[in-house]
């Protein structure tokens, strides 16, 4: 197994108002990590987009909870993992939208897993709360 480098983490609330603010700090991180722009700007969508869903579906617009998130890079691969103290989902339930469903909202599962390379949901063990891990390749 490759070596593991943490390249970003960060705490914040679960409130749309917090997203610019971490779209802002990913972009950094990946540049800094010499990420091309594309791949940049492609995590940004997947992780914009699994944000809003924890906070719409997860907190249900409780802009009280927390959202953790932290982008580590492991050889030529980028792992993004978003956890949530919510009410454990139910992860059957995650399907995106057929996209000839013509109407707003609902895409974001698309995205995500049209950007990235694999994804895996889970509920915290012992406690309430979910995560969504996505690997990219970055190499």
């Amino acid at each position: 197994m490759g070596v593991e480098h943490p390249l970003f983490e960060l705490c914040f609330r679960a409130d749309p108002e917090a997203l610019r603010t971490v779209r802002e700090k990913v972009q950094a991180a990946l540049e800094r990590a010499g990420c091309p722009p594309k791949t940049v700007a492609d995590i940004i969508i997947a992780v914009n987009e699994a944000c809003m869903n924890i906070i719409q579906h997860a907190y249900k617009g409780d802009t009280n909870g927390k959202v953790e998130l932290a982008i580590h890079c492991r050889d030529s691969e980028l792992e993004v993992l978003l956890t949530d103290f919510a009410a454990p989902i139910d992860y059957h339930e995650i399907r995106p939208r057929a996209l000839d469903d013509l109407k707003p909202g609902g895409l974001g599962t698309h995205f995500i897993q049209e950007i990235m390379d694999e994804l895996c949901y889970g509920h915290l063990d012992g406690e309430t709360g979910n995560y969504l891990r996505m690997m990219k390749r970055i190499g």
